[in-house]
């Protein structure tokens, strides 16, 4: 999705509760915040993504209902990372036990944690530099596997801590690793 960076510099600093305020006060755009207290406005995507995102996130649904290994999120949840970023990627798991761990008041909120898996399925209008760049942003910050998915050129990248980025052309599969274990999602219908 389209991103455009507003600078609030002049109006003083955007803090935890003001900017969650801000985004409860605002539910019909979709805000993030960068480390730098950047202020990130989202236009929302296209239908064809938003049906592709869909899809993929009901496989991860399925597959954590069976496993009950974690909790699954969509792109409406924001995660507060440990560089004070707040992000929400377009799909996030977090294991079970980690999850757990949190206040009921950190779950209600954006939870003041880096998720064990994301994923960004890049639209048409998207930058992939600046996809690139929240990838290793979440990879900085304890996120242990994300999936960067272009279908526009049929690539995947794959985010792994202290490791080169992995791409796959046109692959058929993608595998969840250690880390969704017994996860495999298949990209065949992404790319159609």
């Amino acid at each position: 999705m389209t991103a455009y960076a507003l600078r609030l510099d002049a109006v003083g600093k955007l803090d935890n509760d003001r900017f969650y305020r801000l985004c409860r006060d605002n539910p019909e755009i979709k805000f993030e915040r960068t480390a730098e207290g950047e202020l990130m406005v989202m236009a929302p995507t296209g239908g064809e993504t938003g049906r592709q995102n869909a899809e993929i996130i009901a496989d991860f649904v399925f597959w954590n209902r069976q496993t009950k290994l974690g909790v699954c999120f969509d792109s409406s949840t924001g995660f507060r990372l440990p560089n004070g970023a707040d992000r929400s990627p377009d799909l996030a798991w977090i294991r079970r036990e980690r999850w757990d761990a949190l206040t009921t008041e950190q779950k209600e909120r954006f939870p003041p944690i880096a998720p064990d898996f994301v994923l960004e399925l890049l639209s048409p209008t998207d930058d992939l530099a600046a996809a690139q760049a929240k990838m290793k942003e979440y990879r900085a910050n304890q996120v242990r596997l994300g999936w960067l998915i272009d279908r526009k050129t049929r690539r995947a990248e794959i985010y792994r801590p202290d490791r080169a980025v992995e791409v796959l052309y046109a692959t058929d599969t993608i595998s969840g690793e250690d880390v969704l274990p017994g996860f495999t999602l298949d990209v065949r219908a992404v790319w159609d």
